[in-house]
């Protein structure tokens, strides 16, 4: 701790009085300053013990009362005044004027040299800079071997509760709560949800401080939090939240700084293995879809301990013109996923690559499992991602369920969506499927002819087409619906062909007809 005015005071040899503001002799001393200015501000920053004789201080009380305020705004935490010289005693304007600002005024004897004042609190400040140096690197140590032992993780998060004196917890990537010491702080831990949100949006690393009674902490806890992302390529790993009674001293901040340093590295694991396990996982997967089932199993028993059992699901997942930084939001993805997985135990695998539109994430999961919703949670937070999502199917059906997907993932892209699910790509209407402006265009150059016709001569031919198609060629009934002979329509269907130079009996022609007829109507 910093020497304070009570311990300076409390110095036998110093054999200072004093003579106001001693409710607040606890403040810290940060250094001593001596000045026979009228106005010595400009050369304070604030937390120092003003020395003086009092040579200009002026002798009225106006005079002595704005001199101390102009001391007491610049953050001057005492005032002591040689006596013996230009003052035989302290004034007691100015005494009152201190009293009044509640700035402690301290007696400094003739036979105390101020260089006596200055040495004690110096003394004092290495003393203090000494012990945090030394208390700094024992925490380091002892979080260190915290580290590198089993459960090493949880181990840094209780030792650094304890060094703390509060509390500690430990979030992992997608912002949940993993490690909490002590027990009791769960709650206090839980209710940062938010916070940790709003970091997991911003760039590793970075850091929020809260003190009591701010969002996110409960309004009957005054504790002093902050809470810090894990992560060294600006993808944060992890979160580690801290509270306190008082904000934590320098000494405290560098036992934080190398928790966070611990635990950001063993977040990050090597980086060799991480890529190697990952080029081995997308292997797996990559076997799996080419419906090599029975051999990726003996892989991945050794290496995954197995494959996902049960019901599977792909998701591929990809990103559209709106998105910022696709292969960003794409690996974020990837790692809620792990995560989620993580938690439960839930066997997954993941591929990144690029796809025929750019850059891919593929998903082999549970269906709907802990991985499966959260990548269907993960698409809805960032922009100009989508998810296509293949049918449920047997783990030797993967190969048809990420065709499945691929088709899902380009209806979502070309819609603008965030999730599209085979079942709605296999249902309902094929014009939403397809690219709006491509059928727009389709449409109007093989209707042209006809909507030209219908402007400048007798005859409804796109009307008479249309209830045609829809009676599926019957002519009767298609007549009818026209409120014409059914030979007046036979002669319309020929000028068709004749201005279409296309023959209705051939089916494909009547499929596309219909196709850019319902256009129209979208």
């Amino acid at each position: 701790m910093p020497p304070t005015l009570a311990s300076v005071v409390r110095n036998t040899s110093l054999h200072l009085t004093v003579l106001a503001g001693a409710d607040h002799l606890e403040r810290p001393v940060r250094w001593v300053h001596t000045s026979e200015l009228d106005d010595p501000t400009p050369f304070l920053e604030g937390g120092e013990l003003l020395l003086t004789t009092g040579i200009k201080l002026g002798r009225t009380a106006a005079q002595l009362q704005a001199y101390v305020h102009r001391l007491a705004d610049a953050g001057v935490v005492g005032l002591g005044l040689g006596v013996g010289l230009s003052h035989t005693e302290v004034p007691q304007p100015l005494v009152e004027a201190a009293a009044q600002r509640g700035l402690p005024l301290l007696r400094v004897p003739e036979p105390t040299p101020f260089i006596a004042i200055s040495k004690v609190v110096s003394a004092a400040l290495a003393a203090e800079q000494y012990e945090a140096v030394t208390t700094s690197f024992e925490a380091q140590e002892e979080l260190t071997r915290a580290a590198l032992g089993k459960d090493g993780t949880t181990a840094v998060v209780r030792r650094l509760a304890a060094r703390l004196g509060g509390w500690a917890a430990l979030y992992d990537g997608s912002g949940a709560l993993s490690v909490v010491a002590p027990d009791w702080a769960a709650r206090r831990a839980g209710r940062l949800a938010a916070e940790v949100d709003r970091l997991r949006r911003r760039p590793a690393p970075s850091s929020a401080a809260l003190q009591g009674r701010s969002p996110g902490i409960d309004t009957a806890d005054e504790d002093y939090v902050v809470v810090q992302s894990l992560g060294a390529d600006r993808r944060a790993r992890g979160f580690l939240a801290v509270g306190t009674e008082d904000r934590i001293t320098p000494t405290e901040r560098y036992v934080l700084n190398a928790a966070v340093a611990l635990l950001t590295l063993t977040l990050e694991r090597s980086r060799e293995l991480r890529q190697a396990e990952e080029r081995m996982g997308a292997a797996l997967l990559r076997m799996v879809l080419a419906g090599e089932v029975a051999t990726a199993r003996q892989v991945a028993a050794g290496l995954f301990g197995g494959l996902p059992e049960g019901t599977v699901r792909v998701l591929v997942a990809g990103a559209g013109a709106a998105a910022a930084d696709a292969a960003e939001a794409l690996g974020e993805l990837g790692d809620r996923a792990e995560q989620a997985g993580g938690r439960v135990g839930e066997k997954l695998l993941v591929a990144r690559g690029e796809g025929a539109h750019g850059p891919r994430l593929v998903v082999l999961a549970l269906d709907n499992g802990a991985v499966h919703r959260a990548c269907l949670g993960a698409v809805e937070e960032h922009e100009g991602l989508s998810l296509g999502v293949s049918a449920p199917a047997a783990l030797e059906d993967a190969g048809t369920a990420h065709a499945q997907a691929e088709r899902a993932l380009a209806v979502a892209l070309r819609g603008g969506r965030r999730s599209v699910d085979h079942e709605e790509v296999g249902a309902g209407s094929l014009l939403p499927l397809l690219g709006e402006e491509a059928v727009t265009a389709f449409a109007e150059g093989l209707l042209r002819p006809l909507r030209e016709h219908d402007r400048t001569a007798r005859g409804d031919l796109v009307a008479s087409l249309r209830a045609w198609l829809s009676r599926h060629g019957q002519w009767d009934a298609a007549a009818a619906d026209l409120g014409v002979h059914r030979h007046t329509l036979r002669y319309r269907m020929r000028r068709v062909e004749e201005l279409l130079g296309r023959s209705l009996d051939d089916t494909d022609v009547r499929m596309e007809l219909w196709l850019a007829l319902r256009s129209g109507e979208e």
